[in-house]
Order: structure tokens, then sequence, then C-alpha cells
């Protein structure tokens, strides 16, 4: 016998803001602007669930979606985090600052390092696509654009790395 069904149900954006409040912590939402490699979101949803975020949000269009890929990336935390996907993110973002979020953009030309910024408060941290970063649009949308500080040669981490570096950096502050 076999059987069809969905890989994934999708929560709304609404029942990850009640969760958090359930939670009694400020929510703490990552959303990935285009991210398209399947093995970075799953790596994101896995960080996200273990730093303690309420939820991940991702686009409908040009975006890596719930797959078997990003399951086994995720190493099963799909399983244990909301996950929402939503037919706009600029739209996305002003619905969460009606809702009281901080918007904070992540890029290596960001105003302000991320060890020096307060993240106590409700957070949405927006990732951007692997090789673009966030869309223009996106980025004139948030509140503030942050950066991890980086000795070395090169400009950037890997989009999974960098969400694992910031999310336990909201972790440790929020302690």
């Amino acid at each position: 016998i076999i059987a069809s069904c969905a890989a994934y149900e999708y929560s709304s954006v609404e029942e990850i803001l009640d969760f958090a409040k359930e939670t009694g912590r400020p929510p703490l939402i990552v959303v990935c602007d285009e991210l398209s490699d399947p093995h970075n979101l799953g790596a994101i949803i896995r960080s996200a669930e273990a730093a303690g975020a309420h939820g991940v949000i991702i686009p409908k269009r040009r975006s890596a979606t719930l797959t078997a890929t990003v399951s086994k990336a995720s190493a099963g935390a799909i399983e244990l985090i909301k996950i929402a996907r939503v037919s706009n993110i600029p739209t996305l973002i002003d619905e969460l600052k009606d809702k009281g979020l901080w918007i904070y953009g992540t890029g290596s030309t960001g105003a302000e390092s991320v060890y020096k910024t307060d993240l106590t408060g409700p957070v949405c941290l927006i990732i951007g696509s692997e090789g673009e970063g966030m869309g223009q649009l996106v980025s004139k949308k948030c509140d503030f654009i942050i950066k991890i500080p980086m000795l070395g040669k090169m400009e950037s981490l890997n989009a999974s790395n960098a969400t694992a570096v910031i999310l336990f950096e909201i972790l440790r502050q929020r302690e």
C-alpha cells in the first residue's frame, strides 16, 4: 500500500506569535529571505529550534521548501519548530512591526556588531539568500542591519553558520 501525503504541514504566522506568548518569552522569529539551498534551510531550522526560536518563516516562491533533504539537514528539528510560508516578506515585516517586533536584518555591511546590539526584546531575524543577501526592499524595511565582526579575509559566513552565531548570541543575551 502506498500513501501520498504532504511532507510537512505549515503553521501560520499567528500560530508562531501565539506560541511565543504561551512561552512567556519575547518572540524570536527567523525569516529566510529567498534562501535556496535546502541544506542551509535545514541547518537554520535546527539552529533556530536549539536556540529557542518560536518559528521560522520562508517565502512561498524563490526559496527552498520543506523537503526530505531539509528534514534530514534539520536532524529532526523540522518536527519540533513551527514553520510558516508567506507570499510576501516585505508585507510580513510590516505585520510583525505592527505586532511589536523589531526587525534585524543581517549582512556584512551592517552598521552594528551583533555583540553590541541589544537583542533581548521581540526579535525578527532576517537571513538573506546565499549569494545576494537580503532583497533591497526587505533590507529597507529592517529597523537594524547587524553584522558578525570578521577578522579574517573572508567577508561573510555561510548563511546557516551566520544564523547560528547570531541566534546563540540572542540566547546568551536573554539568559
